[in-house]
């Protein structure tokens, strides 16, 4: 008899943005298969009868290929187990879900989708950014910075002269590219930026910056988000604040440890 799979989303980070439909299916399933940047808060509320598998691909690693994620699915399911694909952020924005529906299909194998608050969103909300504005942007766009290979860079060249809120996922660190693609776009020097790293978790930082000085960003832990408008402008200016001094204390305390211990030595 043939089980079930549900394609989750697990939100940006921090547990309580779970929906209450992907904590019970995390207390009940039988096997989940979870990427990578699942926050460890989040597995814990994994029932401990589960057999538990790390799928993820991260910064270009492959540990695990596509098509054998889809197998593993494919095969518990058709052993009888609800199986639970964790997915950070929402499963169907840059998450693979068009891709893992088409082999469940191909299989015969029952699914559902139990969405989850996307990335954008989430980073959105922890810098105070609004990503719609009456006065400033009806229009909202989320896009990747790195595509699969083999597909050309998209032109961005409408989103700078509509005015458009863009939202960068995967930016990468070095973001000399992503400043000129923007420049090329449209986007003014002086159009405000904002990179977000580890959204709504407690390592959460947001640096401030703009088209023009986006070269110079420092490199944050991923993943970040690149937020890229006029809309910036808006954003929480206390919430910026603590997370810069967050990450000035952080720079501290590991300068500081480093001073001990050498002078231990």
């Amino acid at each position: 008899m043939n089980g079930k799979v549900y394609l989750v989303g697990a939100g940006p980070g921090d547990p309580e943005l779970l929906t209450v439909k992907a904590l019970r299916l995390l207390r009940t399933a039988d096997v989940v298969l979870h990427d990578d940047l699942v926050s460890p808060e989040i597995l814990k509320l994994i029932s401990p009868t589960a057999e538990v598998q790390n799928v993820g691909k991260r910064c270009g690693s492959k540990a695990i290929r596509q098509e054998e994620i889809n197998f593993l699915m494919v095969t518990r399911a058709s052993c009888g187990s609800q199986v639970v694909r964790l997915k950070s952020g929402d499963p169907l924005i840059f998450g693979r879900a068009g891709e893992e529906m088409e082999a469940l299909r191909r299989s015969n194998i029952e699914y559902e989708i139990v969405p989850g608050i996307t990335s954008a969103l989430g980073a959105a909300a922890a810098a105070g950014i609004p990503l719609t504005h009456r006065q400033e942007s009806s229009t909202l766009v989320l896009t990747a910075g790195h595509r699969a290979s083999g597909n050309a860079d998209e032109d961005w060249g409408g989103f700078g002269a509509s005015q458009s809120t863009l939202v960068i996922y995967m930016p990468g660190s070095g973001y000399r590219e992503v400043s000129k693609r923007l420049a090329d776009a449209g986007f003014a020097p002086e159009t405000p930026c904002a990179i977000i790293s580890r959204a709504t978790t407690p390592q959460q930082q947001i640096h401030r910056t703009t088209v023009s000085d986006l070269i110079r960003s420092p490199k944050l832990a991923s993943p970040t988000l690149l937020v890229v408008g006029e809309v910036v402008r808006f954003a929480d200016h206390n919430l910026i604040e603590n997370a810069v001094l967050s990450e000035l204390r952080q720079k501290f305390e590991t300068t500081f440890a480093s001073a001990l211990r050498a002078r231990s030595l």
